[in-house]
């Protein structure tokens, strides 16, 4: 158990909860614990108290066993707790069962996640990405929240007749909402359409920016193009697709692409909502496989962003594995050698030109040549 913050007197008390399920067998389960931190950092939320608890089996009506649950309840009661933000993803049955047994609110890792992407969206695109996805969640939660929905996605349905239940006009409510914002999508997706293919047709290759969450694209991008993309240190700090043209010396060489991050488990809805905008890297010439070489994880992130392009068929793309954040770290031999596995290959610094370098010049030589295959040099 630890304090970590204190709440204002505005917030529930809450309880952050993470779980070690021998079933799941992470590689890292402090790393794993520590990214859970990070996400409830980034959403925002203040936490009273931390557990972690080992789970050797789960029950399949609230995940934890009847034991564990009893420990969090008495903790709860003993606490004042409020609400309870768990490192996993629930079922619909075992978020109802456990806040009924805990009399507390509960937060998942699947709703954690939308929030944050709710808050970080800013066009339209991702606003209305988000917004489906969260519906998509809620519709298997129903629990009469379908008009309140509404009120702050800033959309209208129409209600059902008197002779439905409370629930069917939940749902109905809820998909009405969703078919709404769909056909919203695909007039943006209409427009950015249009967009590429405009982009397309000016025959420069485009390049894709692509990692996990925080590993530094953003900045790249804006030390390359001279933007100002928005660039933080926390997780899903950039969620929309951003293209700036790229320029080594005077000359126009590519277009340049930013994309939303990776994470472990990200929800499904999530990377469903996202594909349309995921689908710009299809059109990739060269994909840039950013990596935080500081992280204690980072060959799992690597893992988990090739299991997303495996998902998204992109797999076969020429890549360069950008090893950032060098300046962090001492990079020893052993180090070193485990990045070798990974070609072709740049240790880099995103903050500066000059630790840009390795990566600029890469990028010479495979504008240079336009071909899909060439080695580091």
């Amino acid at each position: 158990m630890t304090r970590i913050a204190t709440n204002n007197l505005q917030e529930p008390k809450t309880l952050i909860l993470g779980l070690d399920i021998a079933t799941k067998k992470h590689e890292d389960i402090q790393s794993y614990f520590d990214e859970f931190l990070n996400l409830v950092k980034t959403h925002g939320s203040c936490a009273d108290h931390v557990l972690f608890l080992k789970l050797r089996t789960i029950d399949n009506a609230y995940l934890l066993t009847t034991g564990k649950l009893e420990d969090v309840k008495k903790f709860c009661q003993e606490h004042a707790i409020e609400r309870v933000i768990i490192s996993e993803s629930l079922s619909p049955q075992q978020e109802r069962n456990a806040s009924d047994y805990l009399e507390c609110t509960i937060i998942d890792r699947t709703r954690l996640i939308l929030e944050i992407f709710e808050k970080a969206a800013h066009s339209a695109e991702g606003k209305t990405q988000v917004a489906i996805a969260l519906l998509s969640h809620e519709k298997t939660r129903l629990a009469g929240k379908g008009v309140t929905l509404s009120q702050q996605l800033g959309v209208a349905g129409a209600r059902g007749g008197p002779g439905e239940t409370l629930k069917e006009r939940e749902r109905r409510h809820i998909e009405l909402l969703i078919n709404k914002l769909k056909s919203q999508l695909k007039k943006i997706e209409t427009t950015r359409q249009t967009q590429r293919k405009q982009r397309l047709s000016s025959s420069l290759p485009l390049i894709s920016l692509i990692g996990y969450t925080n590993s530094g694209k953003s900045t790249i991008l804006n030390t390359l193009t001279k933007s100002n993309v928005l660039a933080q240190d926390k997780l899903f700090a950039t969620l929309d697709t951003t293209t700036r043209e790229l320029f080594i010396g005077s000359e126009k060489v590519a277009l340049l692409s930013d994309t939303v991050g990776f994470i472990q488990e990200l929800p499904t809805r999530l990377i469903d909502a996202f594909k349309s905008t995921l689908a710009e890297l299809s059109y990739a010439s060269l994909l840039i496989h950013v990596v935080d070489i500081s992280s204690h994880s980072w060959q799992q992130h690597i893992r988990t962003v090739q299991e997303l392009l495996d998902d998204l068929s992109l797999t076969e793309k020429p890549i360069i594995y950008a090893f950032n954040k060098c300046d962090k770290i001492e990079l020893t031999p052993l180090i070193e050698k485990m990045i070798e596995r990974y070609q072709p290959h740049v240790v880099i610094d995103a903050r500066s030109k000059s630790g840009l370098q390795p990566l600029i010049d890469l990028l010479l030589q495979w504008t240079s040549s336009k071909k899909t295959e060439f080695t580091s040099t």
